[in-house]
Formats: structure tokens, C-alpha cells, sequence
């Protein structure tokens, strides 16, 4: 199966997680751009947020969709708010398949609720926070993608047998 899978998808959504078993599943490299961000400037996520702000971030987080969705035959894993910015949205439609896995807030919270290393959910209420970033974010999401698969309490090998005769009919139309 050629071309580019790009997964959205809020925190603690699997993005990392299923598109690493995509890419072996497809024989694609995988990319993670929060990852990728991470590698090039040696530090945490978090540590940019804390000492550039989440402007600069999401201007680094710009740049590394740009480069990442020009390459060919990949997976790449976006992080939660890549959507926010409509260069993003065009950029990941017109390059590739867009799936965006959606979970719900409650699976979410507990999915991130004890990782330190989420800067927007370092509040006094993070399930308060999610909710709200939900809200927000799930249109952009649904406006972005080709397919939409629920992450909730299920396996990876459950997903990948959701997602694969999606893409295939999706490759075929």
C-alpha cells in the first residue's frame, strides 16, 4: 500500500503507539513529530513550551509537519494540537490519508493523567483541560480526515484490523 498515513488525534488518543504498528504493518518508516522536534533540539517538549512558549512550539511543530508529510511511504504520528494551524490541515490532506483516532476524555485522562512530560496538562484540573482542548479540537479533526477510528479500550491488533480495509477501500475509490 503506497502513499502517507498521517495520524491525528488528541494525547493519549495511540497515535505513536498504532502508527508504529501501521508502519511495520505497511513496511513505511514511522515518524513521531513531536519525537523528531524533540531529537533535533535535544530537549523536552515540555522544556520548549516552558522557555519559547507554545507560539515558537507550534511554529517548530510548522516546520517539522512541512518537511516529515514531504517525504513518501511514511506513518507519521502529529501531535495533538498539529491541527490548530490550517497550514497543517492542507498540508496533511493533500499529502497523504488522514486518520484520526478519537478516544474519549475519560480514556484520555486516564491515559495521560500520571505523564509529566504533557505541558498543557499541568493545571490543577487536566481532565477539565482535555475536555476543553476536545471541544476545540475534535471538528478540526473530523475536517482533516479520511477516517475516524474509535481508540477506546481497545488493542492495537483491533485497530489495525479497523483501520486496514479502510484504507484499502479508501486506496481503491
Amino acid at each position: 500500500m503506497t502513499g502517507n498515513f498521517f495520524l491525528v488525534g488528541l494525547m493519549g488518543a495511540g497515535k505513536t503507539t498504532v502508527g508504529r504498528a501501521l508502519a511495520k504493518r505497511f513496511d513505511k518508516q514511522f515518524y513521531d513529530s513531536d519525537h523528531e522536534i524533540e531529537a533535533r533540539t535535544g530537549v523536552r517538549i515540555a522544556t520548549i513550551f516552558e522557555i519559547e512558549g507554545e507560539e515558537k512550539f507550534r511554529e517548530r511543530e510548522r516546520d517539522m509537519i512541512a518537511e516529515l508529510s514531504g517525504l513518501n511511504n511514511i506513518v507519521l504520528a502529529t501531535g495533538g494540537g498539529a491541527i490548530l494551524n490550517p497550514e497543517n490541515r492542507q498540508c496533511l490532506k493533500q499529502r497523504g490519508l488522514v486518520i484520526y483516532l478519537r478516544a474519549n476524555v475519560d480514556d484520555l485522562y486516564m491515559r495521560t493523567k500520571l505523564d509529566k512530560n504533557r505541558p498543557l496538562l499541568q493545571t490543577a484540573n487536566p481532565r477539565a483541560k482535555l475536555q476543553q482542548l476536545f471541544d476545540v479540537r475534535d471538528p478540526l479533526y473530523r475536517e482533516v480526515a479520511d477516517m475516524v477510528i474509535d481508540t477506546s479500550r481497545q488493542t492495537v491488533a483491533t485497530l489495525l484490523s479497523h483501520i486496514e480495509p479502510k484504507l484499502e477501500a479508501l486506496i481503491h475509490d
